[in-house]
């Protein structure tokens, strides 16, 4: 089970009223990971004042916590991956959800377009 960006974010403030019955539900019952997109996704947001944090402290917690691992996935076949995925333009999904599809798992995210176009996306 892969964790979008923001629900990272949401689970690092424990902010779990945020998440749908069904996303809590897959929390709660998968194997946690996350891309190293999201670490790199992660700082960017911190640098433009979008989070307090960097992805130092909000990973670590996460891994203590709820047992959050951040994948190894070749970078060079995530990227042949999302290639093929022209429905978006930001590149930091376009990434996850290629990693996501590369390793057949599930993404846990409230983005509609992610939503609209990945089939294993679960909110």
């Amino acid at each position: 089970m892969y964790l979008d960006t923001h629900v990272v974010c949401w689970l690092y403030e424990g902010r779990v009223e945020l998440l749908s019955a069904p996303a809590a539900e897959a929390i709660e019952g998968g194997r946690l990971m996350v891309s190293p997109v999201v670490d790199l996704e992660l700082q960017y947001l911190h640098e433009v004042g979008r989070i307090l944090k960097g992805p130092r402290p909000v990973l670590s917690a996460l891994a203590a916590d709820i047992g959050l691992g951040v994948s190894n996935e070749a970078l060079s076949r995530i990227v042949v991956q999302a290639r093929e995925l022209s429905w978006t333009r930001d590149p930091f999904d376009r990434l996850i959800v290629a990693e996501a599809m590369l390793t057949g798992a599930k993404l846990v995210t409230r983005d509609d377009v992610i939503r609209r176009h990945f089939r294993s996306a679960v909110w």
